[in-house]
């Protein structure tokens, strides 16, 4: 055995916190610097400690902070303690349950609450608040108790929970056969040509930045999943469109990614730069409306408006419908209201 070359430790006193396979047309970068790309929170240093430990892994051998990755390597970010996610802690949080009964409940999540535990965020979320309310919540595919489906952190809106086995293996085949029903409102920069149309293009990692999302079309199209939202013009005003997006599909920042695709990206979306002004006039005026729109909305302008679905044990169909949040209802008003003066 090369003495050099250190062995992959003992895997039960490991525990996986990161696994990527890298992209087939990467460059070669040191790893330290690849990670930070694609590590929520991860800063340089903390990187190169991970090295130091031992802890990082290219095709289960470890390596030192200044290895060049190269395409297809597999690596493997392993720490002594479980991913904080694995230790969950039910927390007294309040939450809008807006319905609940034996097998399910429906919850009107507003933005800034994240949904399940992860890199930055492992308390005051969603689930911790649901394991603090109910015992013996079943787990999804992913090990996380009750969830159908999520939304993002930022995002407002319905989600159903599950709480029996049967409930989340119903409701989780629902939402992969598309037959449940979402609706979302988004407000997004720019006039939409048309009235109506629909976005189809996989989605999938985008390769030089983990923490985005990206379409991917023809030759590439296999490294992302099919996506497909259904979007319809509800107002125009001026420099930014009112759509309702309804989703056949159920991918990560979906509608966020499809409408940057198209050239309309959400208004204040800062992951996908809407959190610049993209359209409208270099006048001082436009510029101060703008920063105070953001300021009443200080995120993505999107909201889970309506959810759809067939009762797991009645078989009747269910929907539900919440009001738009007033920090988004607000942002809107302004905009009607320039859009308005913008006519006279």
């Amino acid at each position: 055995m090369d003495s050099h070359t250190p062995q992959l430790p003992d895997e039960n006193d490991l525990y996986e916190h990161h696994a990527f396979t890298v992209d087939k047309g990467q460059a070669p970068l040191r790893i330290d610097k690849y990670l930070m790309n694609f590590v929520e929170n991860a800063t340089r240093n903390k990187i190169q400690a991970a090295a130091k430990e031992g802890s990082i892994f290219v095709n289960d051998v470890a390596v030192k902070s200044n290895y060049k990755v190269k395409p297809f390597d597999k690596i493997r970010v392993l720490f002594s303690h479980p991913p904080f996610e694995n230790l969950l802690v039910g927390e007294d949080i309040p939450i809008d349950v807006i319905y609940e009964d034996y097998d399910l409940l429906v919850v009107n999540k507003e933005a800034g609450i994240v949904v399940h535990p992860g890199h930055g965020n492992y308390s005051g979320t969603l689930i911790n608040a649901l394991i603090y309310r109910f015992d013996n919540l079943p787990n999804n595919s992913s090990e996380r108790p009750g969830l159908v489906h999520r939304i993002d952190k930022d995002t407002s809106g319905l989600l159903v929970v599950a709480k029996t086995e049967e409930a989340m293996a119903h409701l989780s085949a629902q939402f992969a056969n598309k037959t449940s029903e979402r609706e979302y409102i988004a407000l997004v920069w720019g006039n939409i040509e048309e009235e109506n149309s629909t976005i189809e293009g996989n989605i999938g990692r985008h390769p030089k930045n983990r923490l985005q999302n990206t379409v991917f079309l023809d030759d590439e199209a296999e490294k992302g999943k099919p996506a497909v939202t259904h979007y319809t013009v509800l107002e125009r005003l001026g420099y930014v469109t009112l759509v309702s997006c309804k989703l056949e599909t159920g991918r990560t920042h979906q509608i966020r990614v499809h409408m940057k695709h198209i050239g309309h990206t959400l208004f204040n979306d800062a992951r996908y730069g809407g959190e610049k002004i993209l359209k409208g006039t270099t006048f001082t005026k436009y510029k101060q409306f703008v920063e105070n729109c953001f300021k009443v909305l200080p995120r993505q302008a999107l909201h889970a408006k309506t959810l759809g679905f067939e009762h797991p044990r009645t078989g009747k169909f269910m929907q539900f419908d919440t009001e738009i949040p007033d920090d988004m209802q607000q942002c809107i008003e302004k905009w009607r209201g320039y859009a308005k003066h913008q006519e006279m």
